[in-house]
């Protein structure tokens, strides 16, 4: 399974919490980005994120001067961030649960960012789609064994048969995770 430090983006760009607006949408026209990470203020402070959307929902759309306005203001903190050993399929349900199009790559310190299109056009989803679910499938089918052995009996063909496939599962669960 590619991960998140498999496709991310390791040229971050920063800016300060405490820089305008208006350097901010300099550095994003300057550098041909829709976002930048907020640098955290210290060690312990979580990192940010200010977009193109903040910008243009909370400042362009009200009328506010960004010559005035401090990112910190208008940025999302604390921001998702992403764990670099992070699976592609989990982070790209996660931005669709959140509705988030990037998020930094963090462990300990910032590593990178990974956004919607590093996954579409970096993660090999299309050439080896991945079943994220197969650990519940198996949960489930364990359970469903359970009930028909306790029904129908632990000699019933039903209870051999609802076992099986308990273990093709397993099987499935322990080559998907060779395969990595």
């Amino acid at each position: 399974m590619m991960t998140a430090a498999d496709i991310m983006t390791k040229e971050v760009v920063t800016i300060s919490g405490s820089a305008t607006v208006a350097d901010a949408v300099k550095l994003m026209k300057d550098k041909g980005l829709r976002a930048l990470v907020v640098e955290p203020r210290d060690q312990t402070d979580p990192h940010g994120m200010v977009t193109e959307t903040d910008i243009i929902y909370k400042v362009a759309a009200f009328g506010h001067d960004p010559k005035a306005l401090r990112v910190y203001e208008i940025m999302t903190k604390p921001c998702i961030a992403i764990n670099p050993e992070l699976g592609v399929e989990y982070i790209a349900r996660l931005f669709a649960q959140t509705r988030i199009r990037r998020a930094p790559v963090v462990s300990g310190k910032l590593l990178g960012v990974i956004s919607i299109t590093d996954i579409l056009r970096k993660s090999d989803f299309v050439e080896k789609p991945k079943r994220l679910f197969i650990e519940d499938e198996l949960e489930v089918a364990r359970s469903e064994a359970r009930e028909v052995c306790a029904k129908e009996g632990a000699t019933a063909p039903a209870c051999a048969a609802a076992w099986d496939a308990v273990e093709e599962l397993q099987a499935a669960a322990a080559d998907q995770r060779r395969k990595g």
